[in-house]
């Protein structure tokens, strides 16, 4: 008897076909329409070009990245003290994609209309592909307006910073072709409180704004040790400063930088996350002497808004993960994305997707319009409430997505366990939850003018019952000030929903902005899946499904 005849257990069926080589903007239609709506739609060719990329080479480096995490190496072989962190060939290719695309640099570079927005998306496509070089390239980006403020640092260091040209080799930076920043700012006894910082700055010769010092202390989180320079904060006789700490010193020796450890994460595993110690590390005052926070957060204000664009793109990547396993599984000899209980779930994810990405668009227009005074009100509250509500969605609605592909989603061939171990990260980079929601009722209650720039932002309703009595509820929750801190988590939500359906309906895709107002304003669901009956669910899955 030929016991091989039966070797064959069962024949492969009902598989679903690999997402492969898709291209990440031209299968957005959301996407399309929001860079077209706020302005940026001549960057439509370069963004199908960089969603061709993202959804196909640097979605494979992006796994070889994360499956060969960063090695330190303190010393060398003959026990030299060398600081260097090695990192797998897709890193750098990502990076080298990124900056080449102009995540770093384009909207300095060539500051025209739309161009914060056309940053945004791009930033939006290569995060799909893969999140922790995302970091480096944030703060890389956002540290030129902090630097502006020191003329003669940003003479030295723009030209560096603003190159399309990635260039990791340990060298000075006058041997360079290309430059990274990075941010050291935590300390272990403060956290978020960065004026509990101990870190000491003592001056070389005169000090001052644009002078040499050098710092003495530990920072607990140093995000991309191998950038070439990093804005940091210490404390000198007037207070808690700014400072840009480069790896070498001006004669080429390396600085006192001294990584201790790198972190061992929950997630961002491309990314090396490090404590470091300054041991007398030279470093030069950036901004005026004991205003290191004011000074500093003009980067941060940047990378929470990098972080609103990250949350929204795990999001979006995380959606289109699910429709395309529903729109080839079957179960019961019906297609998933046929099945009634499967789409209202799908539509769901898909409303908080698309309300992600126009809340974050929209801040890329108050990006692009800073000189207007409106504009400039609106970033300065919205970037808290929209660091604060998307970062905080993204976590739930990348694990609902995952259960779309039961089993199939926890396992690590899928993306979804690197997107649902990347998800929380944003939620806590540059300030928590509370610390945004606290930063929302700064905004508005010690800088004039930003509660009316709120509201004149959201309007009369646009004709909708259901949003204006939310505004109404909005007005009378502010009118109230008892206990206003312990409400705002509440009412910084109000807020984000109330400018997210507001978005959605000046759109004027009626199907997407009613299912929203139903669920998120006029709805009671908890859970994903719980959207009103009447809702156009098909035609929602039909503008968030990838045509494979």
């Amino acid at each position: 008897m030929n016991l091989h005849a039966f070797a064959e257990t069962h024949e492969v069926t009902n598989q679903v076909p690999p997402l492969e080589g898709t291209n990440l903007y031209r299968c957005d239609l959301p996407l399309q329409e929001w860079v077209r709506r706020f302005n940026a739609g001549w960057a439509d060719q370069h963004l199908a070009d960089f969603g061709q990329q993202a959804g196909g080479e640097l979605m494979r480096a992006g796994f070889l990245a994360n499956e060969n995490k960063p090695v330190f190496h303190s010393h060398d072989r003959y026990g030299n003290r060398i600081d260097l962190v090695e990192f797998h060939p897709a890193y750098h290719q990502l990076m080298a994609a990124g900056i080449a695309a102009g995540i770093t640099s384009a909207p300095w570079t060539d500051p025209q209309g739309g161009a914060q927005v056309a940053r945004a998306a791009t930033m939006y496509l290569h995060n799909q592909a893969e999140a922790g070089t995302s970091c480096p390239m944030t703060m890389t980006y956002a540290c030129v307006p902090a630097l502006r403020l020191q003329p003669e640092i940003a003479e030295a260091w723009l030209p560096k910073i603003l190159s399309r040209h990635y260039d990791p080799r340990n060298l000075p930076i006058e041997q360079k072709t290309g430059a990274t920043i990075g941010m050291a700012m935590t300390e272990k006894q403060g956290g978020t409180d960065v004026r509990a910082n101990t870190t000491r700055a003592y001056p070389v010769g005169i000090g001052g704004p644009g002078q040499a010092y050098e710092l003495i202390g530990h920072k607990w989180f140093c995000s991309a040790p191998m950038c070439d320079a990093f804005l940091t904060l210490a404390q000198t006789e007037r207070g808690l400063s700014c400072f840009l700490l480069p790896r070498h010193r001006p004669d080429g020796t390396r600085n006192q930088f001294y990584v201790q450890r790198l972190k061992n994460k929950l997630g961002n595993w491309a990314n090396a996350s490090s404590e470091v110690e300054y041991r007398g590390a030279l470093a030069w005052m950036i901004g005026e002497e004991g205003r290191g926070v004011p000074t500093i957060i003009e980067m941060v204000s940047l990378t929470r808004f990098d972080c609103m664009i990250g949350s929204s793109s795990l999001m979006r990547q995380a959606l289109t993960q699910a429709t395309h396993h529903c729109a080839h599984r079957t179960v019961g000899g019906r297609l998933l994305a046929d099945q009634p209980l499967m789409q209202n779930v799908l539509a769901d994810l898909a409303l908080e997707s698309e309300a992600a990405l126009a809340l974050t668009m929209r801040m890329g227009k108050a990006l692009d319009n800073p000189h207007d005074e409106q504009e400039e009100r609106f970033a300065r509250l919205v970037t808290a409430i929209g660091k604060y509500w998307i970062c905080k969605r993204a976590p739930a609605m990348i694990n609902e997505a995952q259960e779309c592909l039961g089993g199939a989603g926890y396992v690590e061939e899928t993306i979804l366990p690197r997107l649902y171990r990347e998800a929380p990260v944003n939620s806590i980079w540059e300030g928590s939850g509370n610390v945004q929601c606290l930063d929302v009722l700064r905004a508005l209650s010690k800088e004039p003018g930003v509660l009316e720039a709120l509201f004149t932002e959201l309007g009369d309703g646009h004709g909708d019952a259901r949003l204006q009595a939310h505004l109404q509820q909005l007005h009378n929750a502010f009118r109230d000030t008892d206990d206003i801190q312990y409400r705002a988590r509440q009412l910084t939500e109000d807020m984000a929903v109330a400018l997210q359906a507001k978005l959605l309906l000046e759109a004027g895709n009626a199907t997407v902005s009613d299912a929203f107002i139903a669920s998120r304003i006029d709805g009671r669901g908890r859970a994903y899946g719980t959207l009103p009956r009447g809702l156009d669910v098909r035609a929602l899955l039909d503008r968030s499904t990838p045509n494979h």
